[in-house]
């Protein structure tokens, strides 16, 4: 990024290129900064849908966590601003798109590749949970692949912090075919949902469904709750003790229960070395097709073809502050690393629950 100094960022300092992705609460864009020409990913929320749908606190959650974290395999934060009606959140581009879109289209992956896609989400977990962080939405959606292949965790909407319990956390939140038994039943759960989702989602890149999947979201809970995995004759044996390990429904014996070295140490690891992935210098299986960064080949048609209207900056006055919302503009600038208000960010007025 351009060394530049402390400034806080509005709509016009950006030229909005096309949409990325879309969400309940609103729309994430592919835009270029016109200083420097970088591009990034603007995430838009609609403050009120946020408000309507008891989501502030949520926000909050997201705008605080994201400004904490710094891992490879988590997407950065570069800044945030407000508008009148909006909350704008500016993000690192992953040119590869979700892994959804490359798992939809390739149906199943072949175990090398999941193992790879699986050690550096497992990095990322330990990274969160080393803060006290249930990230609690992990699904291929929220897996995004970057120009060299590598994947990040992004979307941190439904996490929670200051978790040191096991059994701290309590709101019936996260993707139904993803929800580990605990959350489900309400007793109160920890970090170790993370790994069951995990577990989740690596036999879901390596059979092509989710463990548990019903399209009735019904009978997904009660297969969750009732039913153990069909793991096929295909997989290979490590990976059966690993998924075994990590969908156990009893949280206190679930792999990953003392920890990510407890899933690092799995035999069908045996070959991964953890250092060389932190510091990215494995190769990834996959690597992106991309001449033009700009490209946007590996995102799903259904946003890139929708209109960006709700985001022009006429209809905004970019620069107006919210008292509802005060501190939430940040700014990740090489001179001031801080936001105006430090990485605290207040909330005056709130509607809705806490995140617990």
């Amino acid at each position: 990024m351009e060394l530049e100094t402390q400034k806080n960022h509005s709509l016009n300092d950006f030229e909005l290129l096309k949409v990325i992705g879309k969400g309940r609460f609103g729309k994430v864009l592919l835009v270029k900064k016109k200083i420097s020409g970088e591009l990034f990913a603007m995430k838009i929320l609609k403050k009120k849908y946020i408000e309507e749908c008891r989501q502030i606190e949520h926000t909050r959650t997201e705008r605080k966590i994201l400004a904490r974290v710094d891992h490879p395999y988590i997407v950065k934060f570069y800044y945030a601003f407000q508008s009148n009606e909006r909350l704008y959140f500016i993000l690192e581009y992953c040119s590869g798109g979700e892994l959804f879109f490359h798992l939809n289209r390739a149906r199943r992956f072949d175990e090398e590749r999941v193992k790879f896609y699986s050690a550096c989400l497992v990095l990322a977990i330990e990274h969160l949970h080393s803060k006290n962080i249930i990230y609690r939405d992990l699904k291929p959606e929220n897996v995004l692949i970057d120009e060299d292949g590598f994947p990040k965790i992004t979307d941190f909407g439904l996490s929670k912090e200051d978790c040191k319990d096991p059994r701290s956390a309590r709101s019936f939140c996260g993707t139904a075919e993803y929800l580990a038994p605990e959350v489900i039943i309400k007793q109160g759960y920890g970090k170790v949902v993370d790994w069951w989702s995990l577990g989740c989602i690596i036999y879901e890149m390596l059979v092509g469904l989710p463990p548990f999947y019903n399209e009735n979201k019904k009978y997904v809970y009660m297969k969750i709750l009732s039913e153990d995995p069909h793991l096929p004759d295909f997989l290979s044996s490590a990976v059966k003790s690993l998924l075994s390990g990590l969908l156990n429904k009893d949280p206190n014996r679930r792999l990953g229960a003392e920890g990510a070295d407890e899933i690092k140490r799995n035999p069908w690891f045996f070959d991964i070395d953890w250092v060389a992935l932190e510091a990215k210098s494995i190769m990834p299986p996959f690597i992106p097709n991309i001449s033009d960064p700009a490209n946007s080949r590996y995102f799903s048609e259904e946003f890139t073809n929708s209109a960006m209207s709700s985001a022009s900056p006429n209809q905004l006055s970019p620069r107006a502050c919210s008292p509802t919302y005060d501190g939430f503009s940040y700014s990740s600038s090489p001179i001031e690393p801080r936001c105006a208000f430090d990485t605290e960010f207040t909330i005056r007025g709130e509607v809705g629950q806490s995140v617990v």
